[in-house]
């Protein structure tokens, strides 16, 4: 089954800036402001996403996040949850690289999904996982959040379809 994401990352696309190759280490961090336990927190000029544990406390993990012009912000819930998912470029994406394929099966090496994606805001964007390691930490994506297979899979186990997402710049 492919899952169409209309805005999406494409490690065939290029990253306009790149960042030495980050490291899986999700770390416990004071943070600050008014979350829910259980909410995720994107701050994209941190190129962080937190995980709301309690109050004052989160697990931080690098990402990759959208490109100048592609980057949102608001507040969504998590709608679906993928295991090596197969993956469609959206138009967008097609009309930048018009040679991609229609569908890349989930578990290749040129899926841009990695090895789990969770869809946001009715499948327009995702937060997934990457097979371009050294991606996570800069503005590469057409707007969705890039996180490093081991942190992606260990985010994965702790958030359930429903979850708030919060993006802010």
């Amino acid at each position: 089954m492919s899952v169409r994401i209309a805005v999406a990352l494409a490690a065939t696309i290029g990253a306009s800036i790149m960042s030495p190759v980050a490291q899986a280490q999700p770390e416990i961090v004071d943070i600050s402001g008014d979350y829910t336990p259980g909410t995720i927190v994107v701050k994209t000029h941190e190129r962080r996403l937190y995980f709301i544990l309690d109050t004052g406390r989160a697990v931080r993990y690098p990402v990759g996040v959208g490109k100048t012009g592609k980057q949102w912000s608001g507040t969504t819930k998590i709608d679906g949850k993928y295991l090596r998912p197969a993956w469609s470029p959206p138009s967008e994406v097609r009309r930048d690289k018009p040679g991609m394929p229609d569908v890349i099966p989930g578990g290749s090496p040129r899926n841009p999904m990695g090895v789990a994606a969770m869809t946001l805001a009715g499948g327009e964007y995702a937060i997934h996982g990457t097979n371009v390691p050294n991606s996570v930490g800069g503005f590469v994506s057409y707007g969705c959040i890039r996180m490093l297979n081991d942190d992606i899979s260990d985010l994965y186990r702790r958030v359930s379809i429903g979850t708030t997402v919060t993006v802010t710049h």
